[in-house]
């Protein structure tokens, strides 16, 4: 990929860490989402309330609009009765104002439970162009008890709702997936949730590989990974190739044979196809290339390449001394 977008991994007092350490840092394109916690995904302070300062939150987006994207709500208050400092909405209210606040979109990671219903999430919380991702995850009423999709999520993508697929190691399940597809209901934009504790997404290419196996068209899947979450994040000058465009350039190879594929709940789909990635080229470099598409031959490669290292005046050949194609 030449682009990747962290969900909500820092606030707005632990950002300027991520910053320096791993976006400026980074080969690829980062931009993030900024957490409503302050002190970001950091497991006990994201239960508290007083940590999801909107004026602070706000206040950074708008001091690094050109990384910053939107904010972050996340794994608050999921099990624990409410009680007088853990309200229902809190976490959601906060992010949303604070997205109104900055001019941006929330992402919501949610879990319903009596009090705060997914319904109310999407059809009465929500903003149009706010994203709620894990959609396929287990906890989601997107069926009805007979299978057909819930009409609440086609009520909710006319309000301008934006369903994110965000995989990540517990939040997709081919007996919601599945059904929806067939149904007409594929997520608005494709994305991995990747972090340290996946285990069935592996990578952005076997999410979309998923896909091609539930049916839905190659064309569709590419413009669900590309130009739809480039318009989400509203950098509508990313995922398109044309004129005047950054060169930045996936490669990908359709393979055909026998495939098996897992979700979350540790079951298996089968395909007949998969993609995996033969390039990265990210603002017109070479970033990734295991198979040498961009390589010459060695017999036509360069005097340096037929060279031993110590002998007279020669020195060690390094990557840089040779072509690409």
């Amino acid at each position: 990929m030449t682009t990747v977008v962290d969900a909500g991994t820092s606030g707005a007092e632990t950002f300027l860490q991520e910053k320096e350490e791993v976006i400026d840092h980074a080969r690829v394109r980062v931009l993030a989402f900024l957490n409503i916690v302050a002190n970001g995904m950091n497991g006990g302070l994201e239960q508290t309330v007083d940590q999801m300062d909107v004026m602070l939150c706000s206040e950074t987006i708008k001091k690094y609009p050109d990384i910053i994207v939107g904010v972050k709500t996340a794994h608050y208050w999921t099990e624990d009765p409410w009680d007088g400092e853990h309200v229902p909405w809190a976490a959601v209210d906060r992010a949303i104002e604070c997205g109104k606040s900055a001019n941006v979109p929330v992402m919501f990671d949610f879990w319903p439970r009596p009090g705060r219903t997914y319904s109310d999430l999407i059809l009465k919380k929500m903003r149009p162009g706010d994203i709620h991702t894990h959609v396929f995850a287990q906890q989601f009423p997107i069926l009805l008890p007979d299978g057909k999709l819930n009409p609440i999520m086609a009520q909710a993508r006319q309000r301008g709702v934006i369903f994110d697929v965000g995989h990540g190691g517990g939040s997709f399940w081919f007996r919601n997936a599945v059904p929806a597809a067939k149904q007409g209901f594929v997520p608005d934009s494709m994305s991995t949730d990747l972090h340290t504790g996946n285990y069935t997404i592996l990578s952005m290419n076997n999410v979309m590989s998923k896909f091609l196996a539930m049916g839905v068209p190659l064309a569709d899947i590419i413009r669900r990974s590309t130009m739809n979450p480039a318009r989400e994040i509203h950098r509508p000058e990313l995922g398109t190739l044309s004129v005047g465009k950054e060169a930045d350039i996936a490669v990908l190879d359709l393979l055909q044979g026998n495939y098996n594929y897992i979700d979350c709940g540790f079951a298996r789909m089968d395909g007949k196809v998969k993609l995996i990635a033969r390039m990265t080229v990210r603002a017109g470099r070479i970033l990734y290339d295991p198979s040498g598409m961009s390589m010459v031959q060695w017999e036509k490669a360069r005097p340096q390449y037929f060279t031993t290292p110590g002998l007279g005046n020669s020195k060690p050949a390094r990557a840089d001394d040779f072509p690409r194609e």
